[in-house]
């Protein structure tokens, strides 16, 4: 049942279902009419798992402070790896048998054991501390390092006792988790449907946590380590280093140190080029080469493609430079982002995107453009995105469809629009 790294797999799918698709559900929830008559519409016990995590993120585990997310956290905790595992062992026994006689606990089932909580534990406080930071994170709650804080918050936290709970059903191969997914609780769906809050955006701002491996303050690589490690504990596995966890949870490709080597020289080859100041096209390399065979190939690079607007020449190269913020301190609206490319430029904005978002088009209805034209630039992609922007974030890429004065359409560079 277990391989070597499953359980980093298992901390990684743990790390969307808390911080991810619970608040994009909620969010969608609040903000969109059609989410309700959408998930009623999934098979067989989707619809009350999606509400049932709607009504958990904005009724029972709603935090109002860091506290609650540090109480949450410990909880959550206590679910995972000391609960779950007694209910476990509860319904199978480590001596249980199957019906041919033969041990259940055997061969690829390995028998695992509950953890109990301590403050003095490491590896614990680095689940509660990074998890709490998290779960604050989707709430727009203030977050802390402070470990000290933390140990003090968890004295008054109240964990339940744990009860074995009959009737529990656990699901011991595929089949069974199938046959359980095509069955659907209906009383409990219409439970649900009345108990959950008004959906009105005002009450409730959730931000879902797009995974990042990259950052190391960010908390995401704590909770994976820690949450996988403590897995690992449960079933007597090896942990697991942070790196290999960030190899296995950022599924990195990992390469031959040879063949990583070469392609670094190659590229530092023409970027010395670059330093000495070489313009001529042909004096740079596009280099292929295959070390088992060991081939190497060299040729001069295609020049990239030119367009024109106006009798202004571009490439890929180029870019429009915006600067977000005025003198005066606030932030350039939607309505001045348009002005600017038609005073400056002399082109006229038809559609304006951020990655897949779409900001503006000039066949957007009139309510939903009235709405937008005085928002700064940045509450746009905040809004349509449905994302916060980082505070690393320093500046966005907007694509652009212009028309020239002559009202054609034209293409256009891209825009770096700079917001700090």
């Amino acid at each position: 049942m277990y391989v070597h790294g499953s359980e980093v797999c298992w901390a990684r799918d743990e790390f969307e279902g808390l911080f991810k698709q619970p608040p994009e559900n909620a969010m969608q929830y609040l903000t969109d009419p059609k989410f309700m008559e959408r998930t009623l519409k999934l098979p067989g016990a989707q619809p009350v798992e999606v509400l049932e995590a709607v009504y958990k993120s904005l009724v029972t585990d709603c935090p109002h402070s860091w506290a609650d997310c540090v109480a949450w956290a410990r909880n959550h905790w206590q679910c995972q790896y000391s609960n779950n595992i007694r209910q476990l062992l509860h319904n199978f026994p480590p001596d249980q048998l199957t019906s041919s006689g033969a041990p259940f606990w055997s061969g690829p089932k390995r028998c695992p054991h509950p953890l109990d909580f301590s403050t003095s534990n490491e590896l614990h406080m680095d689940y509660v501390l990074a998890a709490a930071n998290l779960y604050a994170q989707t709430y727009g709650v203030p977050g802390s390092t402070d470990r000290a804080g933390v140990v003090k918050i968890l004295q008054d936290v109240k964990v339940p006792q744990f009860t074995p709970r009959s009737g529990v059903k656990i699901h011991v191969s595929d089949q069974d988790l199938q046959n359980s997914n095509s069955s659907v609780d209906d009383s409990r769906l219409e439970e649900l449907k009345t108990q959950l809050p008004p959906a009105d955006s005002s009450q409730f701002k959730l931000s879902p946590i797009d995974f990042e491996k990259d950052d190391d303050t960010n908390f995401h690589m704590d909770f994976i380590v820690a949450a996988s490690n403590l897995r690992a504990e449960n079933y007597d596995i090896p942990p697991t280093d942070r790196h290999k966890s960030k190899l296995i949870a950022g599924k990195i490709i990992p390469a031959i140190a040879t063949t990583t080597a070469a392609v670094v020289g190659l590229v530092c080859l023409e970027l010395i080029k670059i330093v000495q100041g070489h313009k001529k096209l042909e004096t740079f390399k596009n280099g292929f080469m295959n070390l088992a065979l060991p081939f190497f190939a060299f040729s001069e690079p295609i020049a990239a493609p030119r367009h024109k607007y106006y009798e202004i020449d571009w490439s890929l190269w180029d870019r429009f430079e915006v600067t977000g913020l005025q003198p005066n301190g606030e932030e350039m609206t939607l309505r001045q982002f348009l002005d600017y490319f038609k005073n400056e430029h002399k082109l006229e904005i038809t559609m304006l995107s951020q990655g897949v978002s779409m900001l503006y088009s000039f066949f957007m209805p009139a309510a939903k453009l009235k709405e937008r034209l005085d928002l700064p630039m940045t509450e746009i992609v905040t809004k349509v995105s449905k994302k916060k922007l980082g505070k690393h974030v320093k500046a966005l890429v907007f694509e652009l469809c212009c028309n020239d004065l002559s009202d054609e359409d034209v293409e256009v560079p891209y825009v770096r629009y700079t917001i700090r």
